[in-house]
């Protein structure tokens, strides 16, 4: 008589099936690479060690306050913010100038990029880019001022992340009392959405949330712009464009010796490369949907795929795009690629309900 697989052995042999092939056809050994020092990294991230250890950050991009009254004279402004304090970080707050009638908005948590070491949520870029959100989906947003690496390794980032997740669930059952601007917010209907390094924390932040009662809150999806993974072994387009000026390899397995957990000296480590095998791995297939954008001409390009795979393989609802030609953090800069960002977010955020029997891709930008 044949003897049958037990089901729980079959499930974990199809994992290691799994990560063992995306290994094979999506990496690259680590050879004959070109030697720069840390110096050089240091020198284009702009910042330099300071004498007690932390860093000085000289990176030259505008940091501006909230905008928390209507200005007569911006004509382009789209939306109001505000800072709080919450349950131990600061965030900044923001919401449409106009608000619909009798209607309740989505409610965002936002984790800015960086490479978990840069920024803040004051930053201009991350500023403008809640702005446009939260008025164009449109949306209450917040954005969380993290603690940065090396000062606070991660998983500081994820902690402060999910404490937002708390202090949004507390605000809900109004045990304090509750921000005005959250007076506009569906609790339940939140997303966590990242770019870049933030992508990173909203995984992990989405996967660690689910041991927690966030009743009432209930987290409908998770957006995912660019994530910020990595892995000992290199891909296709990481050595493809590995002189990339926005991400370039060597500055990134720098920016990972920052951010790890010490010794931080292996970037298969969970935090870094989801295939990894660590202690999330049970948690994924409890994920509600998923956005994945990622861009052709960006080196971690086929870390969002095997992401997608990987969701997929767990049966994780996923929606993904992939931009044709865009680089690294394209939206910044390029006025049509940040509209096709939020237009392709916004299509995923009001369809979860149509969308929650599907799977699929939208058209490659």
């Amino acid at each position: 008589m044949a003897q049958q697989r037990n089901p729980a052995s079959a499930k974990v042999f199809n994992l290691l099936l799994f990560i063992f092939f995306f290994s094979i056809c999506l990496s690259r050994p680590a050879t004959g690479e070109e030697e720069h020092t840390w110096q050089e990294a240091f020198e284009a991230l702009g910042i330099a060690w300071n004498p007690d250890g932390t860093l000085n950050r000289t990176v030259q991009i505008p940091m501006v306050p909230p905008t928390p009254s209507i200005n007569p004279n911006d004509t382009a402004q789209v939306a109001l913010s505000t800072d709080v304090f919450g349950t131990s970080r600061p965030y900044r707050l923001y919401r449409p100038i106009n608000l619909p009638k009798n209607k309740k908005l989505p409610l965002i948590i936002y984790a800015h990029g960086g490479d978990f070491v840069l920024f803040s949520v004051s930053t201009v870029i991350f500023h403008n880019f809640c702005n446009d959100i939260a008025a164009q989906f449109p949306a209450i947003v917040v954005s969380v001022e993290y603690r940065l690496a090396p000062e606070h390794r991660l998983p500081a980032h994820y902690d402060d992340t999910l404490n937002a997740i708390f202090w949004v669930r507390d605000q809900a059952l109004r045990i304090r009392p509750r921000h005005p601007y959250l007076e506009h917010a569906d609790f339940s209907r939140v997303f966590l959405v990242g770019s870049s390094a933030g992508a990173n924390i909203a995984f992990h932040v989405a996967l660690r949330s689910l041991d927690f009662n966030l009743w009432p809150l209930k987290i409908k999806g998770l957006l995912l712009n660019q994530a910020y993974f990595g892995g000992e072994n290199r891909t296709e387009s990481e050595i493809r464009l590995k002189d990339d000026p926005y991400v370039a390899l060597y500055v990134n397995d720098v920016l990972w010796t920052l951010a790890l957990p010490l010794p931080a000296n292996n970037r298969d480590h969970e935090f870094c490369n989801p295939l990894s095998g660590g202690s999330y791995l049970g948690r994924v297939p409890r994920l509600p949907p998923v956005y994945v954008k990622a861009d052709y001409g960006d080196p971690l390009v086929d870390r969002s795929t095997v992401l997608v795979e990987m969701l997929r393989f767990y049966g994780v609802r996923v929606v993904y795009q992939y931009g044709t030609d865009g680089s690294h953090g394209i939206e910044q800069r390029n006025s049509t690629a940040a509209q096709e960002l939020y237009d392709g977010m916004k299509k995923f955020i009001y369809s979860i309900g149509e969308y929650a029997e599907t799977e699929g891709n939208y058209a490659s930008l």
